[in-house]
Order: structure tokens, then C-alpha cells, then sequence
């Protein structure tokens, strides 16, 4: 082998050998595990407030039929279904001429009384002196007495059907007795009706007060008024929290609500109770018979609240991430209370204060992962139940 030859073999080998070992760096740096970095949280003691919802049924204070007490024509029809109605506000009118022709007629009767009661005063007085001085006897004064106080009689009489007759004249205007909401309305103009008529003209549901039905699980009843402070079931339900009211598109009723009663007797089917709360409606917004959700509220002090993407189910079974003074994770099995506080679980068991747990990303973190830790402030995390 000459001497160019072996120095061009040399060069070879030297650059061969040169990209092996940049090859054996990247192979090294691109081999090495990569530490991800986690959002966690180290667990301190919350304050937040439960919610147990119960589906609600609305009625009104009061849900009045009403009736005509006269017989006679619809005439007229001062309302419509859904209309809201102050108290003393007409609602229909009945035509019956025969009570128009009854106060005309009491009307005429009174003149007539008195006219009567005037002469037999004047015949009183007339016969008085004349029995004073004896023209005539007692007999006469006595008889014009008496026709004197019939003729009184018979005004007093007069009147009180005058009176009758209007009341009755006053029937065939029908007015509302509270206020609140027209119902159903099956009669039309011209609908002969009476007191004997099987439906009424309709009903007028009194919403100044709402009272939402609703049935509570016997265990829950008796959770709730074991924490209530009193010596009596009456005195438990008054100090139970105000409730709140979810109505049907989803939105949270202004007014706030009190239990005002508790059923006593148990259903044996299904172990609940009846309930009724009352909710101010001072606007109307509440109709009877709405469908709505009863959310009654419970404070918690001092738990221990994480959130619900921290968590992962695995088996029937909830698991939370917890990370060591190691930097390395592990699953913790935890319970938590049926009722959320909002995005929340409030743990009963499996964590406890000062543990450090992963906020996201769990269900995909296998247990034993070494991780970098990102920990959030609490004020961050919990700032919806603020």
C-alpha cells in the first residue's frame, strides 16, 4: 500500500468515526425521559353551600271558582283567560231584566209606604185632640195608632226589598273576590248560567303567594332537622334556610322561599314526605301549575373541596392524583358527598388537608409518574364559589 492510499483510508476511518460519536450524543440527549409539569394544589379547608334539588309543582294561594248566583244571559265578558284581576274587578255580566224590574218596583213600593205612614200621621194627630176632649172615644185613637205603626211596618218592609232587590241586581255583575289570574273560560256571550251550573264561569287563581309541592326522601328530612336548632318539629321547620326556586327555562326565581309545612304522614311506597314551601309572586311572574325545581341549601364548613376534573372514575370507583415530597404521583380512592358545590366534590374520605393534588390531566397520568409541579393559589382555583 503506498503512502497516499493509507492516508486516505486514515481520513475515512477519522470521519467515519467522528459522525458515530454526534450520532451516540443525540442518541443519549433524545433518550432521556422528559418531566412534564402538572397544575396542582395543595388541599386546605373550604367554606361552600349544597344544593339539593327536588322537582316542584306551583299553586296558587288560592284557586277560587267562581259561580254566578243569579240565573240569566251572559251579556257581556269584561276579561280574557290569563288576564290579571284586581279584587272587586268585573268579570262578567248576566243580563236578567227581572231584577231591574225588582228594584223598580221596591222603588215605587217606598213612595207608596210612605205616602201611607203620612196619612196615618195626620190621622193620629187629627183623632188626638178630639179624644182629649172627649168628641170621640179611645177607640178610635187606638185604631189610628195601629194603622200608624203598620204603615211604619210597611215601609221598613219596602225598604228591605229594595235592598234585596239591589243585592240581587248586583249579582248579575260578577267580580273577582281576590286578586290574581283568569282561568279556563268555557261560556260565550249568550250562555243561559245559574247557580245550579255544573262548571264554573272559571276560577281565579290567587298568585300574591305561590306554594311550590314538592317530596323529600324521609333520611333527607331528618338530616336537615337534626342540624335545625328547636325542641319541636314546628320550630325545626322555622329555622330551616330560605330555598330557591329554579323555574322552567332554567333560570333562578328572584324571591326567595320558606318550608312552611311538613306532611305527617310518610308515603310507605316510596318512604317520602310531602312538603310546601311559599315563595312571594308580587309581580306575577309564578303561575299556578308551572313546573319548577325546589333547591334547598346547606352550608359546609371546614371541607375538604376539589375539583370535579381533578378526579377520574375507574371501576365504579372515584380517584383523585396525588403527588409525594418525591415528585412522584399516586391514585388515592376518594368519597365524596352526592350533592356539588357547583364544579366542586366535597370529600368525605381518601385526602386530607395539606395533600397535593393534580388540578387536570389525571385520567391519562399513570400512577408512579415522576411530574413537575405547578402549584395553583387557592383563591385561583376556588374563585367560583366566591
Amino acid at each position: 500500500m503506498n503512502k497516499q492510499s493509507f492516508l486516505s483510508i486514515l481520513a475515512a476511518a477519522i470521519i467515519i468515526a467522528s459522525c458515530g460519536n454526534k450520532n451516540d450524543k443525540s442518541a443519549q440527549a433524545g433518550g432521556a425521559p422528559q418531566v412534564k409539569e402538572y397544575k396542582t394544589l395543595t388541599l386546605q379547608p373550604q367554606s361552600a353551600t349544597l344544593y339539593t334539588e327536588y322537582p316542584a309543582s306551583i299553586q296558587g294561594q288560592q284557586n277560587i271558582e267562581i259561580r254566578p248566583r243569579v240565573e240569566g244571559y251572559i251579556d257581556k265578558i269584561f276579561v280574557d283567560e290569563g288576564a290579571v284581576v284586581k279584587a272587586g274587578q268585573p268579570l262578567f255580566k248576566i243580563s236578567a231584566p227581572e231584577y231591574e224590574q225588582e228594584v223598580r218596583t221596591a222603588t215605587a213600593s217606598i213612595k207608596s209606604a210612605q205616602a201611607n205612614l203620612s196619612t196615618a200621621k195626620l190621622a193620629v194627630n187629627k183623632v188626638k185632640p178630639l179624644v182629649e176632649k172627649g168628641i170621640i172615644s179611645k177607640y178610635d185613637l187606638e185604631s189610628a195608632q195601629y194603622t200608624y205603626e203598620s204603615a211604619v211596618a210597611s215601609l221598613a218592609q219596602a225598604n228591605a226589598a229594595l235592598v234585596n232587590a239591589k243585592v240581587n241586581l248586583g249579582y248579575t255583575t260578577v267580580v273577582s273576590p281576590v286578586n290574581g289570574v283568569v282561568g279556563s273560560i268555557p261560556f260565550r256571550l249568550g250562555s243561559l248560567v245559574s247557580s245550579n251550573t255544573a262548571d264554573p264561569l272559571t276560577t281565579v287563581s290567587s298568585i300574591g303567594n305561590v306554594f311550590a309541592y314538592f317530596a323529600m326522601n324521609e333520611k333527607v328530612l331528618l338530616d336537615f332537622t337534626k342540624s335545625a336548632t328547636g325542641t319541636t318539629l314546628e320550630q325545626k321547620i322555622r329555622q330551616l334556610p330560605e330555598v330557591l326556586l329554579v323555574l322552567s327555562d332554567g333560570s333562578t326565581y328572584p324571591e326567595k322561599g320558606r318550608i312552611e309545612t311538613v306532611n305527617g304522614l310518610i308515603n310507605t311506597e316510596t318512604g317520602s314526605v310531602n312538603i310546601r314551601a311559599r315563595f312571594p309572586n308580587p309581580k306575577g311572574i309564578i303561575r299556578s301549575g308551572s313546573s319548577t325545581t325546589v333547591k334547598i341549601p346547606k352550608d359546609i364548613k371546614d371541607g375538604l373541596l376539589i375539583p370535579q376534573s381533578a378526579t377520574f372514575e375507574l371501576q365504579d370507583k372515584m380517584f383523585a392524583v396525588t403527588v409525594g415530597k418525591d415528585g412522584k404521583t399516586k391514585n388515592a380512592n376518594i368519597k365524596v358527598l352526592e350533592n356539588t358545590a357547583g364544579n366542586f366534590y366535597v370529600v368525605t374520605s381518601g385526602l386530607k388537608a395539606g395533600d397535593q393534588i393534580v388540578l387536570e390531566g389525571v385520567a391519562a397520568l399513570k400512577e408512579g409518574s415522576e411530574i413537575k409541579t405547578q402549584n395553583q393559589k387557592p383563591e385561583t382555583v376556588y374563585g367560583d364559589l366566591k
